[in-house]
């Protein structure tokens, strides 16, 4: 499943780069913490549990994803690269093409608190 936010912010992919990391989440989210490098990854706490976090800085911006999660979580914040210019672009996936809906709902909630953070920060 996908899910998109197009957020209404003229900002760099520089910027977003630089801003959004692992141990600065916590200014993006009330329910993500980081509580530890982990080799090339981080150990973070979320709205689902603590995961092993993958962080990559990307064309446009940069990704995140939970490694063991069931669902593959994985979320993109970027900018620049679609129709919609210079506004972010804020794409979660899992790898199923169902869930129940109280996930689903976790899912928007998740992205919602992602969405107020980035319009507050920037």
């Amino acid at each position: 499943m996908e899910f998109f936010r197009i957020i209404d912010k003229q900002v760099t992919e520089e910027l977003i780069k630089d801003s959004i990391q692992p141990k600065s989440i916590e200014n993006f989210t009330e329910t993500m913490l980081f509580l530890e490098n982990h080799e090339e990854n981080f150990i973070g706490s979320t709205l689902w549990g603590e995961f092993k976090i993958s962080y990559d800085k990307i064309n446009g911006g940069v990704r995140f994803t939970l490694l063991d999660c069931p669902n593959a979580l994985s979320w993109t914040i970027t900018t620049g690269l679609y129709e919609e210019g210079e506004k972010i672009i804020l794409h979660c996936t899992i790898n199923q093409s169902n869930k129940p809906d109280e996930f689903i709902e976790e899912i928007q909630e998740f992205l919602d608190e992602w969405e107020i953070g980035i319009k507050e920060y920037f």
